[in-house]
């Protein structure tokens, strides 16, 4: 059955409550399509219809995902993992030209949401409280002993994703080490506070952000909120408000943040569903609604801080069972 709602979710892994959640909003008034390159990511099991498909990396993939979009009148494609996200961006116009809208940031924000150091200059540059950070190790090594910055921090790369090789460090010889190991590493300043994580649609018609989600974290695993609890504040609100308008983001993003002494400190940005994204689906905040009614060519209402607070998110495994 088609009645033209269809949606695309690119490289599905394991995030079948995403796949679930958009099944539920369209309601039998279009059909939710999911791809990865395995046979055994069990969210392609959640789908109305599913396709294995060749790497992001082979040659063939752009045309391989636009036929699949053609054939199947996609009316909006995203993806939830992060190298993908640049791909849909630089090739927006040829998804748009076939009728799909791709729910993403533009090229360069992208870019600077996965380049650590890049995002760190954006935000002293506007004036934003961030994550001091260095990738000269000599400038470090000044501020070390000017007590601008003590130990601990920590050194990873520029660019990476799900705290893949992140140390904890308390020596100059440690960094010495590392740097003289890796190249494109930069340290990062050890924030010893409380951890928020905030989900956010900005709306792909308006441009504007109309749902603002906040949790505090309280308990991660791999990079990823394992157990947390709903909250509110409007200076956080009003502060993810400006930083999203400034930097352009459009679509979903995942937003990691710092509380230290009551002042907020932005650490990166995500611009996809982020892992924690089920909280706040389930406290109210409907994301893949407000992306139904931006293909209809509806512009959604500000929700912002229409949630339940104090409602805590517990993860657990589940499996799937495919018989062969």
């Amino acid at each position: 059955m088609d009645n033209g709602y269809n949606i695309l979710i690119l490289s599905c892994g394991t995030r079948n409550k995403i796949v679930q959640y958009f099944k539920k909003e369209l309601n039998g008034k279009g059909l939710v399509f999911a791809t990865d390159c395995s046979k055994l990511a069990p969210a392609l099991y959640e789908a109305n219809q599913f396709f294995v498909v060749p790497r992001m990396d082979d040659e063939g993939y752009l045309n391989h995902i636009l036929s699949i979009c053609k054939e199947n009148k996609i009316k909006a494609v995203l993806t939830l993992i992060d190298p993908e996200l640049s791909f849909l961006a630089e090739n927006k116009e040829k998804f748009l030209n076939i009728g799909t809208l791709p729910i993403v940031s533009g090229v360069d924000v992208i870019e600077m949401s996965f380049d650590k150091y890049k995002m760190f200059e954006f935000m002293v540059q506007n004036n934003f409280q961030t994550v001091n950070s260095y990738v000269d190790e000599n400038r470090f090594f000044d501020d070390l002993e000017t007590g601008n910055i003590n130990f601990p921090v920590f050194v990873k790369p520029v660019k990476g994703s799900a705290s893949i090789n992140v140390n904890k460090v308390t020596t100059k010889n440690e960094i010495k080490t590392l740097f003289s190991q890796f190249d494109n590493l930069m340290i990062q300043e050890f924030m010893n506070g409380s951890e928020y994580g905030a989900d956010v649609y900005i709306d792909m018609l308006s441009e504007e952000p109309v749902s603002i989600f906040i949790k505090e974290k309280l308990k991660m695993r791999a990079g990823e909120t394992d157990k947390s609890v709903s909250v509110k504040d409007d200076k956080l609100f009003e502060l993810i408000r400006t930083f999203v308008k400034k930097a352009g983001y459009k679509g979903i993003i995942d937003i990691d943040i710092f509380k230290i002494d009551d002042e907020y400190y932005i650490s990166e940005v995500n611009p996809r569903f982020g892992g924690g994204f089920p909280h706040a689906y389930e406290c109210g905040v409907n994301v893949p609604r407000m992306i139904i009614n931006n293909i209809l060519g509806y512009k959604n209402v500000d929700v912002t801080d229409r949630y339940d607070e104090g409602v805590y998110m517990m993860k657990y495994n589940e499996v799937k069972i495919l018989n062969k």
